[in-house]
């Protein structure tokens, strides 16, 4: 039904409660309840990581373990992008402000914030890629190089859903500037 190396831990489990059904005839009262005993503490853990979203395989993962940061741009197009700004001559960058604070918001709201720039350099500025901390947060930017002395924005979008409590996002900027890479974050509190 599954592949091998998709199937979920717990058809171990049905398969192992399968072979001591099997054999439990064959046993001694001891054995069977030192066996039946481990079985049902198996399941009873298995139980718990799933419901827990302790694990990146499990039903409910709410912790986003495992999972990737949200990228502004595919894998593919990410290093085509990343070859051509390592190409390019090195050039300036001015964010205006590198943090914002969004207050406080509730729980479910989607807020955006546009994060300034400006090419400070002699040589067009080209933003290679944009990562966000985290799958809440989505970025979005120009694709065509910024000329000297121009401005652009990284526009950044927070979905608040299951945030509550204080929250800090950094989105990490790649380009062919000096600063290579640079961090942009903000801050918001969700009720």
């Amino acid at each position: 039904m599954f592949p091998e190396r998709q199937r979920p831990m717990s058809c171990f489990t049905i398969n192992f409660a399968g072979f001591l059904l099997l054999h439990l005839s064959f046993m001694n009262k001891q054995v069977k309840t030192i066996l039946l005993t481990i079985l049902t503490l198996s399941v009873f853990t298995i139980a718990i990581i799933e419901l827990s979203g302790i694990s990146t395989r499990a039903l409910f993962n709410k912790y986003g373990i495992g999972t990737q940061p949200a990228h502004a741009t595919e894998p593919g197009e990410r290093n085509e992008r990343m070859d051509r700004a390592n190409s390019m001559p090195k050039t300036a960058i001015y964010f205006y402000e590198e943090h914002f604070d969004f207050g406080k918001i509730k729980e479910g709201a989607v807020v955006q914030h546009a994060f300034r720039f400006k090419n400070l350099g002699e040589h067009p500025l080209l933003i290679s890629d944009v990562a966000a901390s985290c799958g809440c947060t989505v970025p979005t930017f120009s694709k065509e190089p910024v000329l000297p002395g121009n401005e652009g924005e990284i526009l950044v979008e927070f979905n608040s859903k299951g945030r509550t409590g204080k929250n800090h996002k950094s989105v990490m900027v790649f380009s062919n500037a000096d600063r290579e890479r640079l961090s942009i974050s903000f801050d918001v509190e969700v009720e």
